[in-house]
């Protein structure tokens, strides 16, 4: 999947080429915007299946999608990103690779593919004890109403 940030003032599209993301001032950031409004690290976005997810890191003047402040949210194509002062329109589609290019993919002789579905089943060893319970946010993933009207 090919996923870009294009900025909503003209300026160079943005490709989102990491299955994470750091959005910040900060030099070691992978998408690095330089602006005061912009906290030192800001978000984070995950590419992963065929989607990327958002999530504030705590900034001072927050990230909203779609004109609503997100601690965390999924971004969907066409959404509006605003990161601070900065605005973006999401972009999300198919890879732009060569014919017989296929990235990581690894290519699998057919002769080995046979030769491994021929294997038994290896049993799958038992774990130790239960899982320990899943624990709540206790954050929503929206700011209230209130909260974002006198931000």
């Amino acid at each position: 999947m090919r996923a870009q940030l294009i900025p909503l003032d003209g300026t160079a599209a943005v490709d989102i080429v990491k299955d994470l993301t750091l959005v910040g001032r900060r030099e070691d950031c992978d998408l690095r915007l330089h602006h005061k409004s912009i906290s030192k690290m800001h978000c984070i976005i995950v590419k992963t299946d065929g989607l990327l997810f958002l999530r504030d890191l705590g900034s001072t003047n927050g990230t909203r999608v779609n004109g609503q402040r997100v601690r965390r949210a999924a971004l969907l194509p066409n959404d509006e990103l605003a990161i601070a002062g900065h605005r973006f329109r999401v972009w999300l589609g198919p890879d732009q690779t060569a014919e017989g290019h296929h990235g990581r993919t690894q290519q699998l002789d057919p002769k080995e593919v046979a030769n491994l579905l021929q294997k038994p089943d290896q049993p799958i060893p038992a774990n130790d004890g239960p899982a320990a319970p899943a624990q709540p946010n206790a954050l929503p993933d929206r700011y209230p109403e209130s909260e974002a009207e006198s931000s």
